[in-house]
């Protein structure tokens, strides 16, 4: 076409990349919201890259605030059974993340920040539903993660608190009550909870 750089194939290429973008953003608009479920959300998804969802999604997972932990097991990365009971007698902080997740990456480190600071204090727990042990333990290796990881590899856990969307950070008090939900946080408002709620 005279004035174009691009030549019929690479138009219709172009035009198709576009379409496969498209249709990525709305599934992870399905994905996010539930489905038909779109009482909570408004449906406003910020991406920082194509396909990866960013904020808003703190109102998309029921706010379990005030219930008391369930007693599903989990698994540590050599496949034996833990219950979250045996950390009761000490708050504990309970982040629900997995590797190819933007915000759980960028939150990780401040929580290992604040877990060195902390010590004993408070258990800080990762908890990871979709990960091979592999892939969980590398990405937790590669950001100097060395708190407690546990895996949930059938999703027992979150289905019973239906998360959704992650991260999701539940502070639990000493009881094994959640006192907070939240979604993604900084070292900072990491702290700044503890130090309210514990």
């Amino acid at each position: 076409m005279p004035g174009s750089r691009f030549a019929p194939r690479h138009i219709v290429a172009a035009a198709l990349a576009a379409t496969v973008a498209a249709v990525g953003v709305i599934a992870i608009g399905v994905w996010v919201t539930g489905g038909d479920d779109g009482d909570a959300f408004d449906g406003t998804i910020v991406l920082d890259e194509p396909g990866i969802y960013d904020e808003p999604i703190d109102a998309v997972n029921p706010d379990t605030s005030g219930l008391v932990l369930p007693d599903v097991p989990l698994e540590d990365a050599g496949g034996a059974s833990v219950s979250l009971a045996d950390y009761r007698g000490k708050p504990m902080v309970l982040n629900f993340w997995f590797s190819n997740c933007a915000p759980c990456a960028r939150e990780v480190a401040d929580f290992q920040a604040v877990h060195e600071e902390l010590g004993d204090k408070v258990h800080i727990v990762g908890v990871n539903p979709f990960d091979t042990v592999d892939a969980m333990t590398r990405f937790a290796d590669e950001r100097g993660v060395t708190y407690d990881r546990l895996r949930d590899p059938e999703r027992s856990f979150v289905n019973v608190i239906e998360v959704v969307a992650y991260p999701v950070t539940l502070f639990v008090d000493a009881d094994g009550r959640i006192l907070r939900q939240t979604g993604e946080l900084n070292a900072d408002e990491l702290r700044a909870a503890i130090d309210e709620l514990f």
